[in-house]
């Protein structure tokens, strides 16, 4: 989400991360963890998901859209406000969630590419509290992000964030709507033409809309297509890919781990250690060595 409009909010309401210094697209994630009592309104033009992160269950006092709801939060509840509804929240004690803000014009973009609704018809159920796993592990794996500061690049950031609306439009819009089938994969043409971009551009912060454009489909489906075909996703695969150029530029060139970090993608000595550790069991100059 690029320069998005913050409302004006009481000093215990700030954030305590942003990924808004990050550069991430479509969406706007922070971590909350006031200290004491006390309360916030803000109306946002962007979809709000705000997942408790409280290990003990806090008092709350929520109003949006004419109705209340009071009760206790507790670590997994959810609550999801609509684009453009006012949002009042009070609280008692020490408080620790994670707010997910995805921009309404992203969502209509994926609504009518990815499911073929028309962005007109596109509306959110407001959830007082709630309970989805599925929402709960895409926070948890944004929030791993900003703590890390966007370890896994923009390509891991776009898919987390076209999963998660897809699946609040499938789940919260005012119609149901079911997801298409794929089937079959990519073709062998499309399909090079794909990972041939991936290895010319494997030093770039690769988005997934830049693959998704080369073969003009949605985001949505051009991530099922690729994982049919070669069994893991993009993100996986340009990973996979940068560890391989790693390997070889480690075992044939005397660059410093850090030029090869940077040559392969990665964003420092410290990142490529991390992934390639992952991949491998063992350090790049571990590597290097044997």
């Amino acid at each position: 989400m690029n320069n998005p409009a913050i409302p004006s909010i009481e000093a215990d309401c700030l954030p305590r991360l942003s990924s808004q210094t990050q550069g991430w697209e479509h969406l706007l994630v922070e971590q909350f963890q006031p200290l004491r009592e006390g309360d916030c309104y803000y109306k946002s033009d962007d979809h709000t998901v705000c997942l408790s992160l409280a290990p003990r269950p806090v008092q709350m006092l929520h109003i949006r859209g004419g109705k209340t709801y009071t009760g206790l939060y507790g670590k997994g509840d959810i609550s999801i406000t609509p684009a453009k509804v006012p949002f009042f929240t009070r609280w008692e004690g020490e408080d620790h969630y994670l707010q997910i803000r995805i921009a309404a014009q992203f969502m209509q973009t994926v609504a009518r590419e990815s499911l073929s609704i028309s962005p007109d018809r596109l509306e959110l159920l407001s959830e007082f509290k709630t309970r989805d796993p599925q929402i709960e592990a895409i926070g948890l794996l944004l929030l791993t992000e900003l703590q890390q500061k966007n370890l896994g690049g923009r390509l891991y950031i776009d898919s987390l964030a076209n999963v998660l609306a897809i699946h609040l439009i499938r789940q919260y819009a005012t119609t149901r709507v079911q997801l298409p089938t794929y089937e079959g994969g990519l073709s062998q043409r499309q399909l090079l033409t794909i990972l041939d971009y991936v290895h010319e551009y494997l030093e770039r912060n690769i988005k997934l809309a830049d693959l998704a454009n080369q073969l003009s489909m949605s985001q949505f489906h051009f991530s099922h297509l690729f994982k049919q075909s070669l069994g893991v996703t993009p993100y996986q695969y340009l990973l996979q890919q940068r560890i391989e150029r790693a390997k070889q530029l480690l075992k044939e060139s005397d660059r410093s781990i850090m030029d090869i970090a940077l040559m392969c993608g990665f964003n420092s000595h410290s990142h490529l250690s991390k992934q390639f550790r992952q991949l491998t069991g063992m350090t790049p100059k571990t590597y290097r060595a044997n």
